[in-house]
């Protein structure tokens, strides 16, 4: 039984460090800035923008620590876009009126549209591979 509580108590140990690292680690998230590659979108340019080929428009918030975990995962992929999609973004703060109409329930989502149609939804934190074969799969279809 004495080695159950000491097991339990080691573990919980572990398990508050690993906790106060993140936080840390949080803390120390420093702001990056969008690529000039990255078109923000608000409601008098939304409806121009999805009309044209593919695009990934990325609903976020400036205080959300996943949607700016995703700021250079997009920066990189708008970047190597070369013409085949683009990258948006859309401030669910900001732009209440285009989140409502997306059904926005959590950040960070990415909606693929392709020709003003929604054809791929994404939420939470990807990586730049996910995004990219995503991206080719649907413009491929």
């Amino acid at each position: 039984m004495w080695i159950a509580i000491i097991v339990v108590v080691v573990l919980a140990g572990l398990a508050g460090l690993i906790i106060l690292n993140a936080r840390k680690q949080i803390k120390n998230l420093k702001d990056v800035k969008d690529s000039e590659k990255v078109k923000i979108l608000t409601d008098s340019n939304f409806q121009n923008k999805i009309k044209t080929s593919a695009v990934l428009v990325d609903f976020w918030a400036s205080w959300c620590v996943p949607c700016k975990m995703m700021i250079p995962v997009l920066n990189e992929v708008a970047e190597g876009a070369n013409g085949k999609y683009t990258i948006a973004k859309v401030n669910v703060d900001e732009q209440k009126a285009i989140a409502a109409k997306f059904a926005i329930r959590s950040i960070p989502t990415m909606i693929m549209f392709q020709n003003d149609r929604e054809v791929k939804r994404i939420t939470g934190v990807k990586t730049k591979d996910y995004l990219l074969k995503e991206l080719d799969r649907r413009i491929s279809l």
